[in-house]
């Protein structure tokens, strides 16, 4: 069983930065890819960024460089640094777990970003 919490969410003014964290837990050990989405009121969940547990990463285009996912495999935990956030990244972003080759998607709980004045 694996066990996906996110921390760091909040409310920030434009062109502020904020820091997502989180952490995963269980029989993790095999080659993995974790991940950051977000869902906006009425909007679909979409893929913020990625990154392999060999530290591989992936970007959604809608992020323009502002976004920098990373890696600290012996706490197995993964972070977004978000920078010149703006009104349209507000939304609740939620971290993903899988194995590769493995379908099976572990959700956390999401966490709400706000960016407003």
């Amino acid at each position: 069983q694996v066990h996906v919490v996110e921390s760091g969410g909040g409310l920030v003014q434009p062109g502020g930065s904020l820091r997502l964290s989180c952490a995963a837990s269980g029989s993790i050990s095999r080659l993995n890819v974790m991940g950051w989405y977000r869902q906006a009121p009425g909007e679909q969940r979409e893929l913020v960024a990625t990154i392999t547990s060999r530290g591989i990463p992936n970007y959604a285009e809608s992020i323009e460089g502002r976004f920098t996912i990373s890696r600290d495999n012996a706490n197995n935990t993964v972070y977004l640094q978000m920078n010149s956030l703006k009104p349209a990244d507000t939304a609740v972003y939620y971290c993903n777990f899988r194995f590769l080759y493995e379908t099976d998607y572990y959700w956390g709980q999401g966490t709400q970003v706000t960016v407003s004045s």
